[in-house]
């Protein structure tokens, strides 16, 4: 069987490798990005009537200025996201696992939504709500990042930016095989890959089900 590549960052990387290592796949965590948080301003929690959360990193980010926030009911994408949040005193109003957009179309119409989000996010598409974005981290690359074992295996996806980051780093893509989290992840990465397969939802669990579907198909 082939090796996983998890390039997602920390804490998420060491997540989705434990995630691997109890399916009895052959992982290892090599994040190409760090996440850290940047200075923002809570808006008038009166203002909106919930907080839109795509990550959990903006829970683990976001700082003192969430406290004056707690008080709004909170739409995940993710039982990650929504965990973080319930962790961190929020009410979880409502959690989706096939993407933020199947997430606002399953909400009233009309809601203000504060997004807190990162600085490199997905905008929303075809939403009948007024969102609000709140940038409160963002994810900077890491410097010298040995690539020379990305090969031979499959290399996770999670976001367009890190596949348009692993493009970058990778001379050699006829060894490599990509699953990606969605297709705009998908698209990030480009062409010239061994393979590239989409998950069939926007989750970890079914990203790492098309990792392990690939490790015993070699071919195209």
């Amino acid at each position: 069987m082939s090796r996983i590549f998890i390039l997602r960052p920390e804490p998420g990387a060491s997540e989705t490798l434990a995630r691997a290592q109890a399916k009895g796949l052959e992982a290892v965590a090599m994040p190409l990005f760090a996440v850290e948080p940047v200075a923002w301003e809570a808006p008038d929690g009166a203002s909106f009537d919930g907080l839109l959360l795509t990550s959990a990193n903006a829970v683990r980010h976001g700082g003192e200025q969430l406290a004056s926030l707690r008080g709004l009911p909170v739409y995940a994408v993710g039982s990650a996201t929504a965990e973080a949040a319930r962790e961190a005193g929020f009410d979880i109003a409502s959690s989706g696992d096939a993407g933020v957009e199947r997430l606002l179309g399953s909400l009233e119409p009309g809601l203000k939504l504060l997004h807190l989000c990162g600085a490199d996010r997905h905008e929303p598409e075809g939403h009948r709500q007024h969102i609000t974005e709140a940038v409160v981290y963002r994810s900077q690359p890491i410097d010298g990042v040995d690539v020379t074992d990305l090969r031979d295996g499959v290399a996770l996806v999670h976001s367009p930016r890190a596949g348009q980051r692993l493009a970058e780093l990778v001379d050699d893509r006829a060894t490599l095989a990509i699953a990606a989290i969605s297709q705009a992840a998908a698209d990030g990465a480009g062409a010239g890959w061994r393979r590239i397969d989409v998950a069939e939802r926007p989750t970890d669990d079914a990203l790492l089900a098309l990792a392990a579907r690939l490790c015993n198909k070699p071919g195209p």
